[in-house]
């Protein structure tokens, strides 16, 4: 019965994509009931395991999938406090979202389509979360990267959002490529993908490639959870609808990447040298990442820029060795990030516009969005006794207590500029007067709202079990005792983040709400670091000149490299250039044109031949019988 269960959390989202992929313009707006009651059930399943895993329990199982020489590659699943912490936030958020975009989607015409992509975006992720080895595991990252093309790519008939889908789909490939070589890596210095057997194999193991695979991880996660230098895609990704981006920001995708260290974190851990390469990734993406958001004006970039550095904060914990605060900031983050984002869906719906610069004044007419948003951005604040502020100052705590006092007084700066721009997005969207009179504001439906109100119950309460009231009983649970190199709680350190949080809050009121004036004066006060911020630190301006224009020059040239060869060759310049355009003509025109057109032909002749041998008459098949029988018999007299 248990393992029917847990072959169900991954399996129903996945029979919910195949009906409405298959059946969507008969399912119709059904479609989304579908999509819901299967993600319900796989919540459902996912419930009593979490249970009983924080009774003490584990599951795990296995069954063979390919025999490779000597080897086996054995698919399962792997239900520990790490898994069950994952489940609690997928199948649990990723409900609240769908239900949310039953409001927000309706009246599109790829409503089906939309709902069947992200239930398999759900599916891929719970399989990745169960998942008992890298292959597997490896698997489903892939599937939700196709996922995430989909989506964020689903409204394509816009250039911006077709664009986006293909930035995020080819920056993720980098990390996707140095994850699949990782796992080759690892397999030939321990010889297993297993996780559970992980600690066992690399205990006492020097092998020199320990250390490059998880090197190699770590560009995965730089390429899933969008750290520097590959983090350019995911503020693109806002081009999708909004619930994409809750869904990939809060459950899915990006929380992936964090996972990945996560759970290979055995690997890691034997690997002293790269350790420090994390946590330095990770604080640089924390910071940077804020100081852009300061001077965003998109409601969604700002909370995606604020993604991109709190994911970066859940990275430099885990390279500090804070496996407890590392995972803890990823569960509550994901309850407050998917309210914000569902809160700026609504704000959106309700307004029309996603211009902060045009909003204000909006909170008497939408009030249930407002009063959940600001619990969403207290949360992300770290304003006590919100979940934000303690799976924060267990992040700052690893960094203190590391001994890296550098590393710590960043991720402060980092908390505080956190707050800061938090609160001038909700001053400058929900206060003050309205700067545009031409928007008339209204509350989203109960479709939308509900789900707003349940996540800011999590984004409340989730804090709790770090808390000294319950004595830290979620590092207990996720590390059973193990080493992750946590700590008490720190008074120094939490009065120092309970001080940057209200010092942001009270900086943003005084610029935005009570001396407006103060914030052009700044700008122009600090003129060279606000370019820098609105400019992003130009990293895609910089990736267009040394990457972008010369692969796309490169693919021109070689595209008319026989007319600039003809043309050469008749202006004098050489002989050389005239033989390399013929050759080039000769490859194109011969070895990839001919070798596309011999498959084609090649088909085409076999199906000729199969239509002749199937033609469902009788008699056909009883001539070819009755001819066979006459070889046999000719061969038969032969012999």
């Amino acid at each position: 019965m248990v393992t029917t269960s847990i072959y169900l959390i991954p399996l129903l989202p996945l029979m919910a994509f195949a009906v409405n992929i298959l059946f969507g313009k008969k399912v119709g707006k059904q479609a989304s009931a579908i999509s819901i009651a299967s993600s319900l059930l796989s919540c459902l399943c996912a419930l009593p395991l979490i249970v009983a895993v924080a009774g003490g329990r584990r599951f795990s199982g296995e069954w063979l999938w390919l025999n490779l020489g000597i080897d086996q590659l054995k698919f399962g699943y792997l239900i520990d406090p790490l898994a069950a912490t994952l489940l609690f936030v997928v199948t649990i958020v990723g409900t609240l979202i769908q239900i949310y975009s039953t409001g927000y989607m309706h009246g599109d015409p790829r409503y089906s389509r939309f709902f069947a992509y992200v239930s398999l975006f759900m599916s891929a992720m719970l399989t990745l979360v169960i998942a008992n080895n890298l292959v597997l595991f490896f698997i489903a990252w892939e599937i939700m990267g196709l996922c995430s093309y989909l989506l964020i790519g689903f409204w394509f008939e816009k250039d911006s959002a077709a664009n986006a889908g293909l930035k995020a789909f080819l920056t993720t490939r980098i990390g996707d490529v140095c994850f699949l070589i990782g796992i080759f890596s690892l397999f030939a210095a321990i010889g297993t993908l297993e996780f559970a057997k992980f600690e066992g194999a690399l205990k006492g193991n020097s092998h020199v490639l320990i250390p490059v695979a998880a090197l190699l991880f770590l560009c995965g996660t730089i390429g899933k959870s969008a750290q520097f230098p590959l983090h350019v895609w995911l503020p693109d990704a806002m081009e999708g609808p909004t619930p994409v981006s809750a869904l990939i920001h809060a459950a899915t995708m990006v929380a992936a990447g964090v996972y990945l260290i996560a759970r290979t974190y055995p690997v890691f851990i034997a690997s002293p040298a790269i350790m420090p390469v994390v946590a330095i990734i990770g604080t640089i993406t924390a910071f940077m990442a804020a100081f852009i958001a300061l001077t965003a004006t998109d409601i969604k970039r700002v909370l995606a820029y604020s993604t991109i550095s709190q994911l970066g904060y859940m990275v430099t914990a885990l390279g500090l060795g804070g496996f407890t605060a590392g995972t803890f900031h990823l569960m509550t983050h994901a309850y407050f990030k998917a309210l914000l984002f569902l809160g700026a869906g609504s704000v959106i719906h309700g307004t029309g516009t996603q211009d902060i610069r045009n909003l204000g004044g909006i909170f008497g007419k939408m009030k249930s969005t407002a009063i959940t948003f600001l619990i969403a951005s207290l949360a992300i604040a770290g304003v006590p006794p919100l979940s934000g502020f303690w799976s924060k100052d267990e992040v700052l705590s690893s960094a203190f207590h590391s001994g890296n006092m550098l590393i710590y007084a960043i991720l402060l700066l980092t908390a505080f500029m956190t707050s800061f721009y938090m609160f001038r997005l909700v001053f400058l969207t929900f206060f003050g007067k309205a700067r545009d009179h031409q928007i008339h504001a209204h509350e989203s439906p109960n479709s939308m709202t509900v789900p707003l109100w349940i996540l800011a119950v999590g984004a409340a309460l989730l804090g709790l079990p770090a808390s000294p009231w319950l004595h830290n009983w979620f590092q207990t649970f996720l590390t059973a005792g193990h080493a992750g190199g946590e700590h008490e709680i720190n008074r120094m350190v939490m009065a120092s983040s309970i001080g940057v949080a209200l010092g942001g809050i009270l900086l943003a009121a005084v610029m935005y709400l009570w001396v407006p004036a103060l914030a052009g004066i700044a700008g122009k006060l600090f003129r060279p670091l606000y370019w820098l911020s609105i400019h992003k630190f130009w990293i895609d301006e910089i990736y267009d000149v040394c990457l972008i224009r010369p692969f796309l020059q490169i693919g021109k040239i070689l595209y008319k490299f026989d007319e600039r060869a003809v043309d050469g060759c008749v202006n004098g310049t050489g002989w050389i250039t005239l033989l390399g355009g013929k050759m080039h003509n000769w490859c194109d025109h011969y070895i990839v044109d001919g070798l596309v057109n011999f498959v084609g032909a090649l088909t085409q002749f076999l199906s000729r031949v199969t239509r002749r041998l199937q033609t469902g008459l009788i008699q056909n098949y009883l001539l070819i019988i009755f001819l066979g029988v006459l070889i046999l018999i000719y061969f038969e007299m032969r012999s």
